[in-house]
């Protein structure tokens, strides 16, 4: 139950950059360097454990290595413009539940790619999930439950994060492929220092007018990328140990949090209304992580 423990501590460190990210837009207003903040104060954190890993053993870089290193780099930036996009435009608890999507698509990814065949308890588990978090959208008790659903056709932001959900699911089965050739540690720190290198060209185009922004907010940034780096480490680690199916499923509690911290911190309203999606995510995540 090893991998349960660093997928809570993932679901936790998640939303606080959410959180803070959030914070950071508002100042900069900017998602470039959001995503590209994320990445580049992450490398502090993970340039030493890269050595450390590459002075023990380095893994086989033969076509399929540098390949999944390719398709995960663009499939990053892609996803992370999108994602701060959506919580740049709406509220976190309205577009970070539609993550919760993300366990659906990886029960397609995931046999494809890895064949990894999730058992009938666990897919039970994964639709309470994604159940719960589907209540979470909701934004009053009066809406339909189809409300969330006709969204997807009236607002950007909801289909920018859905979007996120199937491209994030995709990802999380090439890090499962690139950690078994090379280990949890040494993967997170190459993917994101080649990240951030890739990203660094395409913020500062993107970005030139708003570069005097980055040191009056060095702060937030550098938070972001730390919680980016714990984040993103814990999650691998996870991943290593189980199915990415469960992973991916119970790191979806990350929208509890994300709901509570913007209740909190944000002043976002219906907190209580949400309790019922609350409680039967978690009897999801039990039931995937008991039988």
């Amino acid at each position: 139950m090893l991998w349960l423990v660093f997928v809570l501590l993932a679901a936790i460190f998640a939303p606080l950059q959410d959180l803070v990210s959030k914070r950071a837009l508002e100042k900069i207003g900017d998602e470039y360097i959001i995503t590209w903040s994320s990445r580049f104060f992450a490398l502090p954190f993970f340039i030493p454990l890269l050595f450390d890993q590459i002075s023990k053993e380095v893994p086989t870089w033969n076509a399929f290595f540098i390949g999944a290193i390719a398709i995960v780099l663009f499939l990053q930036i892609i996803s992370n413009i999108f994602y701060f996009r959506a919580i740049k435009s709406s509220d976190l608890s309205i577009t970070v539940p539609l993550i919760s999507f993300t366990p659906l698509f990886v029960l397609v990814t995931s046999p494809f790619l890895l064949k990894e065949f999730p058992g009938w308890w666990d897919i039970l588990g994964i639709g309470f999930v994604v159940g719960g978090s589907y209540i979470l959208k909701l934004k009053n008790q009066e809406e339909s439950y189809l409300a969330p659903l006709r969204s997807l056709f009236l607002e950007n932001a909801p289909r920018l994060m859905l979007a996120v959900a199937f491209i994030w699911s995709l990802i999380s089965t090439l890090n499962k492929l690139g950690i078994e050739k090379s280990s949890p540690i040494f993967w997170a720190a190459l993917t994101s220092t080649v990240l951030a290198t890739a990203m660094t060209p395409v913020m500062l185009y993107q970005s030139r007018d708003n570069l005097k922004f980055i040191p009056e907010n060095i702060f937030y940034l550098f938070i972001i990328g730390i919680l980016q780096g714990l984040t993103m480490l814990c999650f691998m680690k996870a991943v290593k140990l189980t199915l990415v199916a469960q992973a991916v499923s119970v790191k979806r509690t990350s929208i509890l949090f994300s709901a509570l911290l913007g209740h909190l911190f944000l002043q976002e309203p219906g907190m209580q209304q949400r309790m019922t999606g609350a409680v039967v995510m978690l009897v999801g995540v039990v039931i995937i992580t008991l039988f």
